[in-house]
């Protein structure tokens, strides 16, 4: 599955008790449709908890504001909480991401994002992470 939408908060990252270390970030993606008949959009934006495995050091570019497209695999996570109301969140373990650009206002002109495509780091050319060059080591051949 993919989705893209923007970070809620900067990334974390987390260390397991086995010395595992996984990046932990919100995305909120927005999306609307019209009701039959009626000419204004209803707008929808869906929260999703991300779990990120492959390479810890993406988390210093995952920053609040950011726009990131996802590829992995959702779950839901249901719960009853202390007041007996029944809770749900959406998860989404990224098997790979991309980092299509810094947040409205933020300083576009400093170092150039990295993309991390399936946990290998890549240096993009544009700001906006369009086109990607991979480094001598990353070729297959």
């Amino acid at each position: 599955m993919e989705i893209v939408g923007r970070l809620t908060a900067d990334a974390k990252v987390n260390t397991l008790k086995d010395e595992r270390k996984v990046v932990n970030f919100s995305v909120a993606v927005n999306d609307s449709y019209k009701l039959k008949g009626n000419e204004q959009p209803v707008k929808v934006t869906n929260y999703f908890n991300c779990s990120y495995w492959m390479n810890p050091s993406i988390a210093e570019h995952l920053t609040k504001g950011s726009l990131v497209e996802l590829y992995g695999r959702i779950s839901v996570n249901t719960w009853t909480n202390n007041e007996g109301e029944a809770k749900a969140s959406l998860n989404f373990h990224v098997n790979s991401l991309k980092l299509h650009g810094k947040p409205k206002g933020a300083d576009n002109n400093s170092e150039t994002p990295v993309v991390s495509i399936s946990g290998k780091e890549r240096k993009a050319v544009s700001s906006n992470a369009d086109e990607v060059v991979d480094s001598p080591d990353d070729l297959p051949f």
